[in-house]
């Protein structure tokens, strides 16, 4: 996982509104497609980016593949970001 393909999932918000669904649950396609006007494809291509940057993974369970959301990139994404807080610049 890179953060730049993690930052380019995360700047389209149909993914990220993706990511909020999966907070609490696991879902198939079809049931986060239905929250969304757009076609399957679209619904697809979203979740294989989100899955390309390590955001989420599937399993599968008889005929459905069911994602959900990876807490481990964001909390490596956090740490990070934490780096940036808190402290004041030293100069000279």
């Amino acid at each position: 996982m890179g953060f730049a393909e993690t930052f380019k999932a995360l700047s389209d918000p149909v993914r990220r509104e993706i990511l909020l669904m999966l907070r609490d649950q696991k879902m198939s396609a079809g049931e986060i497609g239905s929250h969304f006007e757009m076609t399957g494809a679209t619904i697809s291509y979203h979740l294989s980016q989100l899955k390309k940057a390590g955001l989420v993974s599937e399993s599968r369970y008889k005929n459905f593949v069911y994602y959900e959301i990876n807490m481990s990139v964001f909390e490596e994404l956090m740490m990070w970001i934490s780096q940036f807080s808190g402290g004041q610049n030293e100069k000279g």
